[in-house]
């Protein structure tokens, strides 16, 4: 039977996939191998790049213009500014796959002559010539995880291909697709040899498209899950499909990795009389945020990058513009699939804007001494105002020595509540965050489940005082309460956030009861 991949290049004999040459503009991908045009390919990781590179190989070789022949750098990186170690390593694993590929076209001996008589800022090329020189009809070179390569070494790569360029078709490949994460015009390499920053425009300035491999549309999303419905005639409720759009906006691992831990994981989903329900749909995503899957886990070391940092942060504290965001930082964090610039500045789906805040404060989270059990009554139920009126309290007493540990200072004290109440619902109910550049705010809907099946409803806005006190919670005021009728909750909060040094704690620390447009909410200082 197959399955929902989430690890690899998809092979539709043992997965569920879409077509992968529809997955982009194969005739303007064509239009560019035809005109002998070099180009990039990229998308964020785990997005089927390599699956639609290997499927374009394999189209070409079926018919009779071009041949096709896939690469992948990887086994260089472990290398580094190794120049020569590296590429030995790319120049034999690019024999095999030629191998693969073209049986005998390019012999072992003939790798040994490369890397003998050529030094390493020239065997690629070489290689590539004689490839080229043997085959009989020009061919295109697709060269996977380019900058997976660091340094001097990347610079050799793309340095040669570019001073073959112009021998192309004959002693050269006719097109060469750079695939990687990023665009090339982000690559920022620094040269040991030359003690300086290269970027990738100047070290490759022959490209002459950038194409970007996008996430399934809604509908591809609907046609992947019900690829397992013809398999198995499970059927997915059309919540549950909708669920798995929203939550993921068609990050590919996303969908394959909620459908695969639906199906094939919990128990309910493997019984394939049980139709796929939301709640399924939201159990399995609980599931993958906790485990913290590879694919979530490679977030961490992306979060701690300065030029994420410059543009998560303004979000997660909802102030600012985009204006006020280096342009580069933004198509960098974009190209790393946390974020889309499609109509507002945004991340990039809620299941990386949940994972996003608890990355943030694991550590914090595992440190909070508060126990859960003190804030629930003999009833099951969540005592809100009580947890929060807690929150004050150390917030007051322990703000300065926890916030100093957080990388994302400015955005401290939202991370600092979120990690709070984390550790008491954790097990009792869900945490959705909203926030975003220009939202002004954060907004927490928390759900929490009742013995009996019920559930409460609470609704907290954050926001940092700007101006006077009056006009931060009238402002607030406004924008929780239409998050609240938006999300039918039962209590409401506001809690303001004065980040004032010269303010003492006793003039920052207060609580009011406010009606607002009919609702009581209760305003927390601090």
């Amino acid at each position: 039977m197959r399955f929902f991949n989430t690890a690899g290049p998809v092979n539709c004999q043992d997965h569920y996939c879409l077509p992968p040459l529809s997955r982009f503009n194969l005739p303007e991908i064509l239009t560019l191998i035809s005109q002998k045009k070099y180009f990039v390919l990229h998308a964020p990781r785990q997005s089927g790049k390599t699956s639609c590179l290997l499927a374009l190989r394999d189209y070409l070789n079926s018919q009779n213009q071009h041949y096709g022949l896939y690469i992948n750098v990887e086994m260089g990186q472990a290398a580094r500014e190794d120049v020569s170690s590296a590429i030995r390593a790319i120049i034999s694993g690019m024999q095999r796959r030629t191998e693969i590929t073209f049986p005998g076209i390019v012999s072992v001996d003939d790798i040994k002559q490369i890397t003998l008589q050529n030094t390493p800022f020239d065997a690629i090329g070489v290689f590539f010539s004689l490839l080229s020189e043997r085959l009989d009809k020009p061919f295109v070179l697709m060269i996977d995880e380019i900058d997976s390569l660091v340094g001097d070494t990347l610079i050799s790569v793309l340095r040669q291909i570019r001073a073959g360029y112009d021998t192309r078709p004959d002693h050269f490949p006719s097109s060469v697709i750079l695939c990687g994460v990023r665009d090339i015009r982000d690559y920022r390499i620094h040269s040991e040899k030359n003690k300086s920053i290269i970027t990738g425009g100047s070290a490759f300035n022959i490209k002459a498209e950038s194409l970007r491999l996008g996430n399934f549309t809604e509908e591809e999303t609907r046609k992947l899950c019900l690829e397992h419905t013809k398999e198995t005639a499970q059927i997915f409720q059309e919540d549950a499909l909708k669920s798995i759009w929203s939550l993921t906006m068609g990050q590919p691992w996303l969908v394959n990795a909620l459908a695969y831990e639906i199906c094939f994981k919990i128990e309910e989903g493997k019984n394939r009389e049980n139709p796929v329900t939301e709640d399924l749909v939201m159990e399995a995503k609980e599931r993958l945020v906790q485990r913290r899957e590879t694919h979530l886990d490679q977030l961490v070391d992306k979060l701690k990058e300065e030029r994420v940092r410059r543009v998560i942060e303004p979000m997660l504290i909802g102030e600012g513009s985009p204006e006020t965001i280096p342009e580069d930082d933004i198509w960098y964090v974009e190209d790393l699939g946390l974020i889309t610039t499609r109509g507002q500045l945004r991340i990039a789906n809620p299941i990386y804007q949940e994972i996003i805040p608890r990355i943030l404060t694991y550590s914090t989270q595992l440190t909070i001494t508060k126990k859960p059990a003190w804030y629930i009554n003999r009833a099951g139920k969540l005592e809100m105002n009580l947890l929060l009126t807690s929150f004050q309290q150390f917030f007051r007493e322990h703000s300065e020595i926890w916030l100093d540990r957080f990388a994302y200072r400015e955005a401290g004290p939202q991370l600092l509540l979120q990690a709070f109440l984390q550790r008491i619902i954790n097990g009792g109910g869900q945490i959705t965050r909203e926030y975003g550049l220009g939202m002004g705010r954060t907004d927490l809907f928390i759900l929490w489940c009742l013995p009996d099946g019920m559930v409460q409803r609470f609704v907290i806005e954050c926001k940092v005082m700007w101006g006077s006190r009056e006009t931060t919670i009238n402002k607030g005021l406004a924008q929780v309460t239409r998050y609240a009728d938006r999300c039918g909750a039962d209590d409401v909060y506001l809690l303001i956030f004065d980040r004032e040094k010269k303010r003492t704690w006793d003039e920052k620390i207060f609580t009011e009861t406010v009606e607002h447009e009919g609702m009581q909410v209760t305003v927390f200082g601090m």
